[in-house]
């Protein structure tokens, strides 16, 4: 198994609130990866930390075999400067639960607008990749359209052509349908289930367990700050090892 990202011995702590304690995970290259838990267990801050949104305090992560946010030096870990976490972050990609685009620019600017800022692609060439991109989303005759005219639906599938603009080697989303209406939630999996299906590298934070059994690769159980199971889907969604899992699962059905 190659390795996309691995995390070793995280901690991250708010105060006396240890959210992630000790935690050791690795998410294979080409899979997809659900994190599973309660509210409150740690995912949405594993998942953050993983592209240095959220700094650990001990521990590392790695993507790739590079080091996120931090470098060796002398036996410790140092902070690396803004710019280069942040050169760093532009080739993973991240779905935030709320959209988060702009909303003054239409659905084109929104997902060109990393691509041509932050990278120096040709404008051109980042249109052209686009308007791919929102096709291959179903969204190919909404370019011109601004998120306050778009369904939630909608506007998470510009959220997530727009992570896939800057050719990301690793995608991360964070309960991506959590803010949908029930009835646009199908849309949304259905366009990971297709990046799923082409091998992409995803880690998903995810209330669905429907949708974790049927395209996850491996599943992660996190309670407290603490991994307690993970496993293949069968394995962990229903035959689970823990007491604590299957008390989690049991609340769900």
């Amino acid at each position: 198994m190659t390795a996309a990202v691995t995390v070793r011995g995280a901690v991250k702590s708010y105060g006396a609130n240890r959210v992630l304690d000790e935690v050791d995970f690795t998410a294979a290259a080409g899979e997809v990866t659900a994190i599973i838990g309660p509210s409150g267990s740690g995912k949405s801050t594993l998942l953050r930390a993983i592209n240095h949104l959220e700094p650990l305090d001990s521990g590392f992560v790695a993507v790739h075999g590079e080091l996120i946010g931090v470098r060796a030096h002398r036996g410790r870990l140092r902070e690396l400067s803004e710019r280069a976490i942040l050169r760093q972050r532009s080739r993973i990609g991240f779905v935030f639960q709320n959209f988060n685009l702009f909303p003054h620019l239409s659905v084109l600017e929104n997902v060109i607008e990393a691509p041509v800022v932050t990278r120096g692609v040709a404008k051109a060439e980042a249109v052209e990749r686009a308007r791919e991109l929102l096709a291959k989303v179903g969204l190919a005759d909404k370019e011109t359209a601004y998120p306050r005219q778009l369904s939630g639906g909608q506007q998470q599938r510009v959220a997530i052509a727009r992570a896939l603009a800057l050719r990301p080697r690793l995608l991360l989303f964070d309960e991506p349908t959590s803010a949908l209406d029930p009835e646009l939630v199908g849309d949304v999996l259905a366009v990971l289930r297709d990046l799923a299906a082409s091998g992409t590298t995803m880690i998903v934070v995810t209330h669905e367990i429907g949708f974790a059994r049927d395209v996850a690769d491996r599943v992660v159980f996190l309670d407290a700050g603490r991994i307690v199971e993970q496993g293949p889907p069968d394995q962990v969604l229903l035959a689970p090892r823990e007491d604590r899992t299957r008390e989690f699962l049991g609340k769900l059905r």
